[in-house]
């Protein structure tokens, strides 16, 4: 388990049994410490080395020095106390759906009911008939649940990347097998968080149990959790849950919005509800029994007075505030782009390989393709290959779509026996093999002329053990070189996640959204992490119509009006 998982994990237990002690503040303050260290992408020692603990949304003086006797000992002294106040069995019975603290607490002391088996047993014995508020109906979906924990036990994060193309397929089948007609994933994948617990899908349908069916008869449901005729939960390959939801069209936008979150983005949206004399939930905003918004998204935001809101920001921290007084930033979006610049070139490409690749280019509306040769292939026979690469470009794309060639370097490397002015049109810095890649300094040996971006930095992945490297060095030295960084679909583990690229954004470094090796579709990704770092089309080299033509954007050292540093 990695260091952030570890204190995000205790911090959450540490809230449950606040709940259970009746306090009323403390666990809410603990839950949203633990939402931002899960979101941070950045291990909590680098954090801790470079004094900004702080700066992490919801860690005040006593959860920082929580996170630093973690680091230290490997434990959290108060966690350790409030577990010896309650049976093991208790936080995992607290966790089963539809049984919150205050129901928790009731079995304990009424019951001596101390652990999900221990509830099982009392249901099997009929020791909850005649328990207030507890009828035949309560305690057969009790039982449900109790199935449904056990046959589903809690999965590891899935990563976006993965969760996105699954998303994608599921959509894509529902789509064309169904008569739907919205239909889009919510939660943290449409967030764009580094990593995904579920998929929620939401759709309207002009036969909600006819798409209700085919959706739990896909390949590659494993098991089917919960089915009804507008609602059904399974666990699909590769063990992931997927909850689909199919509601009317009068409340999409406002299910939308609030199966998005995040949950303490909405938890203030909802105090701006009351504040207003409304109720907001996931049938719409009410103003006593009237619906008055919930058919869009932007609807249910007009009606509190606010702009749309990006999701990819709906963090609470900062974009609420940033609405209200009209400084919404307008963030990079996939039709900016004017081009790929990062595309690997296959060891034999082919006619048809260009073929295809400058169709769908073209579909995008992109102005030029960047063609890549990697570092693994940098002197292999280029003298031959550049000029074949251009002939079959010549004929799969004549016209206004133009051919941009690169060449990736390892930084600090030897410089490459071609002479990449004449033969490329930019260069692409990779740092040098090995876990803890550096970046270069004086006086080692540098490329024949400055990269045009970094790429591949490939820290780490996110939720490992071992911890990654920290950001820090690279974007200071591609601010100081004026060089810019590079996102892809994978994230950290091949260049930034959301975090780092909006240090890079306040550091002045420019950013390069690649598709990584999948299609260019995955471009989405991309940019859904630049966005979520607050990240303009003015930061971005490919959103321009020169590229790389010039130098990286550069800017000065400014925050905007406030996305906490942490996440």
């Amino acid at each position: 388990m990695s260091t952030n998982s570890g204190v995000a994990q205790i911090f959450y237990a540490i809230a449950d049994l606040l709940d259970l002690q009746s306090e009323r503040f403390k666990p809410d303050a603990y839950r949203r410490a633990a939402r931002s260290i899960e979101s941070l992408g950045e291990d909590l020692r680098n954090v801790a080395q470079r004094g900004a603990l702080d700066e992490i949304p919801g860690v005040g003086e006593a959860l920082h020095e929580k996170i630093g006797e973690y680091l230290r000992d490997g434990r959290i002294s108060y966690y350790d106390k409030l577990q010896a106040t309650f049976p093991p069995g208790v936080l995992e019975l607290m966790r089963i759906p539809g049984i919150g603290p205050k129901t928790t607490g009731r079995f304990y002391l009424q019951l001596q009911i101390d652990s999900p088996t221990a509830l099982a047993h009392a249901i099997d014995q009929g020791r909850l008939v005649g328990l207030s508020g507890f009828g035949p109906r309560k305690i057969e979906k009790l039982r449900e649940a109790l199935r449904t924990a056990a046959a589903a036990p809690p999965a590891a994060r899935t990563p976006l990347l993965t969760a996105w193309r699954l998303a994608r397929s599921v959509i894509s089948e529902l789509s064309s097998r169904t008569p739907v007609q919205d239909i889009t994933a919510a939660g943290s994948l449409r967030r764009c968080r580094e990593s995904v617990g579920d998929l929620d899908i939401l759709a309207t349908s002009a036969r909600p149990p006819e798409t209700i069916a085919v959706f739990t008869g896909l390949a590659g449901v494993r098991s089917i959790l919960l089915q009804g005729d507008t609602k059904a939960t399974v666990i699909h390959e590769p063990g992931i849950q997927i909850d689909l939801r199919v509601v009317e069209p009068a409340s999409f936008g406002a299910a939308l919005q609030y199966f998005t979150g995040s949950k303490d983005h909405n938890i203030h949206l909802r105090s701006l509800a009351r504040d207003l004399g409304l109720k907001i939930n996931e049938y719409g905003v009410l103003r006593g029994e009237e619906r008055v918004a919930g058919v869009t998204e932007a609807e249910v935001y007009e009606s509190l007075g606010l702009a749309w809101i990006p999701p990819e920001i709906r963090e609470n921290q900062g974009e609420i505030e940033a609405a209200q007084t009209g400084h919404l930033p307008t963030l990079v979006s996939v039709d900016q782009l004017r081009g790929e610049l990062h595309r690997h070139l296959p060891d034999a490409p082919t006619a048809e390989w260009m073929a295809a690749l400058v169709t769908d280019a073209r579909r995008r509306g992109f102005q030029y393709l960047g063609l890549v040769v990697p570092a693994a292939r940098n002197g292999d026979s280029l003298g031959r290959l550049v000029p074949e690469v251009r002939r079959f470009w010549s004929d799969a794309a004549p016209g206004a779509l133009r051919l941009r060639l690169g060449l990736e370097v390892v930084l600090g490397g030897p410089t490459d026996r071609y002479d990449p002015e004449s033969l490329f049109d930019y260069l692409i810095g990779v740092p040098a093999p090995g876990p803890a890649a550096q970046p270069p300094t004086p006086p080692a040996t540098r490329p024949p002329r400055r990269p045009a971006f970094v790429g591949h930095l490939r820290l780490g992945p996110a939720g490992g053990d071992a911890p990654r490297e920290s950001t820090g060095p690279w974007i200071e030295w591609c601010a100081t070189h004026g060089v810019a960084l590079e996102l892809t679909p994978l994230g950290i583990e091949d260049g930034l996640d959301a975090a780092g690229a909006r240090r890079a954004r306040e550091a002045g470094v420019g950013l390069v959204l690649s598709g990584g090796l999948g299609d260019l579709s995955e471009l989405e990704l991309s940019v859904g992490r630049a966005r979520r770092a607050w990240v303009s089309a003015e930061g971005v080299l490919n959103s321009r119509a020169d590229g790389v033509g010039a130098a990286a954007p550069k800017g000065p050292k400014r925050k905007r009006p406030a996305p906490g540093a942490g996440n």
